[in-house]
């Protein structure tokens, strides 16, 4: 007796009927994540994207502070024009392109450092020592005190007539003559870039932690037992198995560092050294009252924020092995 190859196959088989209950429940289960979400995407949509889609209509028009009802739309002229053979706009703005690299530069410096010290700080506090959970509150300080007063409180201590930095570095004859931290061009933006680091190193520490304490402990103690060095354990074991806390952290801190603008602000004003996109943005719209222009930059600097965090989290799903 032969069989041809339509012949249908059987779907009344219990692992048939397994496979429907399951994916009725995944339906299920997707339905009711959605009607969860619902409350807080419609929230979200209220308080977030209204302005958004508010500040791109701004970026189309001419409109100026005292008067943004009565804005004519201009199209991209905010962005891009040509007249009499000459680039205008915000992309052929030097100042503008200047942020860009200054905010670059700060974001991709502080959270490198903040990750490098982030992990040692973590790992120091995962060891086995007495008070080490005053320890652990203590080192929390820095990330507790608000950005505004923490880097007000640094700018006195790096003021080049009076400030302790100063005072103590020449103490220890590591300089001979003030340095003027927050004014000079060549040191501004590290000044900043350190400011940064010392108040959210406790952040990145805290999420490293809480990955080290979820590490099983077999691990260790078979490389122990093997004799493995304890630096090759941390980067053929340690690292890996802390590697999503890390890109969570990373995460947040990128987001943080490419719309910095307190910590900025508050040292250097509108130096141009240490101006970011936040603050061309806000002299646009606040100092020279251009709305249409600011508008522009608060768009082109939520576009430069979302293709970075859309290109760090596609490169972390391969470094991860996550597929689509």
């Amino acid at each position: 007796m032969t069989t041809t190859l339509n012949e249908s196959v059987p779907t009344d088989t219990p692992s048939a009927r397994a496979r429907k209950r399951g994916t009725k429940v995944r339906r299920q289960r997707v339905r009711a994540a959605w009607t969860y979400l619902a409350p807080m995407l419609v929230a979200l949509a209220l308080v977030a994207g209204w302005p958004l889609l508010r500040t791109f209509y701004l970026s189309l028009t001419d409109a100026s502070l005292s008067d943004t009802t009565g804005a004519a739309f201009i199209g991209i002229e905010n962005y891009l024009v040509k007249d009499d053979g000459v680039w205008y706009g915000l992309l052929a703005d030097p100042v503008w392109w200047n942020s860009v690299w200054n905010t670059v530069y700060f974001s991709v410096i502080s959270v490198s450092l903040e990750v490098v010290f982030g992990i040692i700080v973590a790992l120091l506090l995962n060891a086995e020592f007495k008070g080490r959970m005053l320890v652990r509150a203590a080192v929390l300080i820095p990330w507790a005190i608000p950005t505004i007063v923490s880097a007000k409180m640094w700018a006195w201590m790096l003021n080049d007539q009076f400030g302790i930095i100063n005072h103590l570095l020449m103490g220890l004859g590591l300089i001979d003559a003030p340095l003027a931290w927050t004014a000079d061009a060549d040191l501004s933006m590290w000044a900043v870039i350190m400011v940064d680091v010392w108040k959210t190193i406790p952040f990145v520490a805290l999420l490293v932690l809480a990955a080290l304490q979820m590490l099983p402990k077999d691990c260790y103690e078979a490389a122990e037992v093997d004799g493995i060095h304890p630096v090759k354990v941390f980067f053929r074991v340690t690292l890996p198995l802390i590697t999503p806390a890390l890109l969570v952290a990373v995460i947040f801190r990128l987001l943080d560092a490419l719309r910095v603008f307190d910590v900025i602000y508050v040292l250097t004003s509108n130096s141009s050294s240490t101006m970011t996109m936040s603050i061309y943005a806000r002299q646009q719209l606040v100092e020279f009252q251009d709305v249409g222009y600011g508008s522009a930059a608060s768009t082109m600097l939520f576009l430069i924020i979302a293709l970075a965090v859309v290109v760090y989290l596609y490169l972390g799903r391969r470094q991860l092995g996550v597929e689509k």
